[in-house]
């Protein structure tokens, strides 16, 4: 009786594994960017929602973060800064010298932080035959690591900071106001916080920004330490999605150091 001849098992070939790898990859791609957008249609969703909008208040501080704004809508609407403002936000940090009744002279720092600011800033100082004391600090914020350098910098050369009403400093910005000596704020002005934003796509695995996040978070904490600021004033940061900005109150402000005095 002839016995059946059993199939020769085949062969998983070299080729065909590379492919299936191919393919797989695909897959998770499809399927990483496919739950990306799904988590951006519903935050955009959410944002459906009518945003806060008028001055802040303890418990009602969160607002939508829109850097493109020169002055913070959130500020008491009537309240103009007393020196001259662009209609537009500068795209990078732009220094003038102003004298005005109320502060005397000082140096207007406005716009947003970009990468290089820190050493324009230094060259422009260098062309000032005796800057003034006081720096008016007007920024929605920007470059974290350039705003870190412009407060090392505020600070080796002893000047003072000043958010005048009706101007803002948001973001990065007060790493910024941190760096003077003596610290005014406005409470017609604003002061406001947030997570920082990074240029990682929302389809990357999240362990590969994980070192970059950790870094910043201590630079920026030593940052706020080595100016006498209490670094638990991160906590209103880290808590505010990069959308939004938290804002702070007087109490805060001043608990924290980040203002030395709140001026009406």
């Amino acid at each position: 009786m002839t016995q059946p001849v059993a199939s020769k098992p085949r062969q998983f070939t070299i080729g065909q594994g590379v492919r299936l790898i191919f393919v797989l990859q695909i897959a998770i791609a499809i399927f990483l960017i496919g739950t990306d957008l799904a988590s951006r249609w519903q935050m955009d969703l959410s944002r459906a929602e009518p945003a806060p909008t008028g001055p802040v208040a303890p418990g009602d501080q969160v607002r939508r973060y829109d850097p493109s704004r020169p002055t913070p809508q959130f500020s008491d609407p009537r309240t103009r800064p007393n020196i001259t403002m662009p209609p537009n936000v500068p795209s990078r940090l732009e220094f003038t010298v102003e004298n005005t009744p109320e502060t005397g002279e000082i140096l207007v720092i406005n716009g947003a932080i970009t990468q290089g600011d820190d050493d324009r800033f230094a060259v422009y100082l260098d062309t000032l035959s005796e800057p003034p004391q006081t720096l008016a600090i007007n920024s929605p914020g920007g470059n974290v690591d350039t705003a870190l350098a412009m407060g090392r910098l505020i600070r080796a050369r002893e000047f003072d900071t000043l958010i005048l009403p009706g101007t803002a400093c948001l973001s990065s910005c007060p790493y910024m106001l941190a760096g003077g000596v003596n610290r005014q704020v406005s409470l017609a002005g604003a002061v406001g916080l947030h997570q920082h934003y990074y240029e990682t796509p929302g389809y990357m695995p999240v362990y590969f920004a994980v070192a970059d996040i950790q870094r910043s978070q201590g630079q920026t904490m030593t940052h706020l330490i080595d100016m006498g600021i209490d670094a638990g004033v991160m906590v209103y940061g880290l808590s505010t999605p990069p959308d939004d900005i938290y804002v702070l109150v007087e109490e805060e402000l001043v608990e924290s150091r980040l203002a030395t005095e709140v001026l009406e």
